[in-house]
C-alpha cells in the first residue's frame, strides 16, 4: 500500500499489537509494512506529559501546533 492508504484504525490496531509485544520484524513480516512506517506509527502514539496531568500524542501536539498557526494567521489579517 501506498502512503496513505492506510486507515487510521489499521494504524491503531498495529500500534497496539506492538504495544501487546509483537516485534517490528513480526508486524513487518505479518503485515507487509516497513519496520520504519510501524516505528513513526509508535512514535506519534506516544503520550507526550503537558503538565497538570494531562497528555497528548506527538500527532496531536503536531496539530495542535498547525490549528495554532492558522489562527494566529486569521488574526493577523
Amino acid at each position: 500500500m501506498s502512503k496513505g492508504k492506510y486507515t487510521s484504525e489499521f494504524k491503531n490496531t498495529i500500534v497496539d499489537l506492538f504495544n501487546s509485544g509483537k516485534s517490528l520484524a513480526e508486524l513487518s513480516r505479518d503485515y507487509s509494512i516497513a519496520k520504519s512506517t510501524i516505528k513513526s506509527w509508535v512514535e506519534k502514539s506516544k503520550p507526550i506529559s503537558t503538565g497538570n496531568d494531562k497528555t497528548v500524542t506527538a500527532e496531536d501536539y503536531q496539530k495542535l501546533i498547525k490549528e495554532m498557526a492558522r489562527i494566529q494567521e486569521e488574526n493577523e489579517i
